[in-house]
């Protein structure tokens, strides 16, 4: 699907949709505790319903509901052989979910029976180390990594694991999540620096949630999670909050156009790491108000910063829009990890900006950007990347002329509503399947 953005001012109030990255954990750990759950999940996508899909191979019933999701755990409890024998010969399509991919393989080499792991995209690409090793040196069997199927047998071991903080924290959080069916204490090592740790924090409230205590020690070199048997406890019914990371594309887009946009149905006080969003707004000369779970953003003294995305890189394209419309030189520092994203991200943001009139160079780790004033529009490739797809439709609303956007179906990943929400805020556009 190809679609054109006419240049427009996006205006008024969008409803968040459901966070992707706490419907997983929430996915995840609702389907190994004692009992049912109920998810309150407004909105669904390609990459969430992935983890339901997985969960199902595993002998979870996952039914979508009115409201969300409804799981029934796994058969058996953490305490039986019933909720590993469930696991044998399951085939699991991860789709182009890297978060599945990681939250499940550790999951599966703890649940301790043959499983398949299959994905999609360039999915196969995205390095697996450390955590492959790791696994391996506790008990998993695994087959080569970098290609589909990914083979999984053996149980590993509950003990200890090490990882570098500065790789992606969906390792840590897989092996958290995995952990209370372990059969015993584990214990996570991060060795510091410790990136991306808003979404650790995130998989310990999922955790907490379900009755499980994660207790993190600080040490000089490393954070120290420990994770008791305890098996997880359902709470009855769990509600998934706004994203912020989808949010954020909406919220830049009122930090350079002509009228506030208002994003409703979000948490403040959200261990989201994109929650970010706002600090980097205002750093960047944008008007942010926030109250009551509502947050409006406008226009106001707009201005070129230096950035530190090393908490929050998904940020980077929404955030490289705003800075392609910023006077002056906006750099943006730790965000070497984008390089493996579902596109080489540092090069995709730079091509896709700059086919629109930008001015936006890759480095090592980030992105050096010359603000331009206005662009241009022309044609974008997506790269089969979907922020890619929603940063180019936001700066196309400040282009002179159209912008024309190939393979922009990949917003179905995270976002399928996306151009539907885009219209409702007065964005003009034109679809071509």
């Amino acid at each position: 699907m190809d679609v054109t953005i006419h240049p427009s001012e996006l205006h008024g109030t969008v409803e968040a949709v459901s966070s992707k990255s706490e419907a997983h954990r929430l996915l995840i750990v609702a389907a190994l505790c004692a009992g049912t759950t109920n998810l309150d999940c407004r909105t669904t996508s390609k990459d969430i319903d992935a983890t339901a899909d997985c969960l199902r191979a595993l002998g979870a019933r996952v039914a979508r509901t009115r409201t969300g999701f409804r799981v029934v755990p796994i058969p058996g409890t953490p305490e039986t052989d019933n909720l590993r024998q469930a696991t044998a010969d399951a085939v699991l399509d991860v789709g182009e979910s890297g978060s599945t991919l990681r939250f499940m393989l550790p999951l599966v080499a703890a649940l301790g029976r043959g499983a398949s792991i299959t994905g999609h995209g360039r999915l196969a690409e995205r390095p697996l180390s450390p955590l492959y090793e790791e696994l391996a040196a506790h008990g998993a069997t695994l087959s080569p990594q970098g290609a589909f199927p990914l083979d999984v047998s053996s149980t590993v071991r509950p003990g200890r694991y090490t990882l570098p903080g500065n790789v992606s924290s969906q390792y840590v959080s897989g092996l958290l999540m995995a952990a209370p069916v372990m059969g015993g204490p584990v214990e996570v090592v991060v060795q510091k620096p410790v990136e991306s740790r808003p979404y650790i924090d995130m998989t310990v409230a999922a955790l907490a949630t379900f009755s499980v205590h994660v207790a993190c020690e600080s040490t000089a070199d490393a954070l120290v999670y420990t994770v008791g048997p305890d098996a997880p406890v359902s709470p009855g019914t769990v509600t998934v909050g706004g994203d912020w990371s989808n949010s954020a594309f909406w919220l830049a887009a009122g930090a350079f156009g002509e009228k506030p946009i208002t994003v409703s149905g979000l948490d403040l006080a959200s261990t989201q790491g994109d929650r970010a969003i706002m600090a980097a707004l205002a750093l960047l000369g944008a008007a942010v108000t926030r109250v009551h779970g509502r947050v409006t953003v406008e226009k106001d003294d707009l201005r070129a910063r230096t950035l530190d995305v090393r908490s929050c890189p998904d940020l980077v394209p929404p955030l490289a829009a705003v800075a392609a419309l910023c006077p002056g030189e906006t750099r943006v520092t730790g965000a070497a990890r984008l390089r493996l994203k579902e596109s080489d991200r540092l090069q995709t943001v730079s091509a896709a900006l700059d086919a629109m009139g930008a001015d936006v160079t890759p480095t090592d780790d980030g992105l050096l950007i010359r603000g331009v004033g206005q662009l241009a529009g022309g044609t974008v490739d997506a790269a089969n990347d979907h922020r890619i797809a929603m940063m180019a439709a936001i700066a196309a609303t400040q282009a002179a002329g159209p912008t024309t956007i190939l393979g922009a179906e990949c917003v179905q990943k995270s976002y399928p509503g996306f151009f539907d929400d885009f219209r409702a805020l007065g964005g003009q556009l034109s679809i071509a399947s």
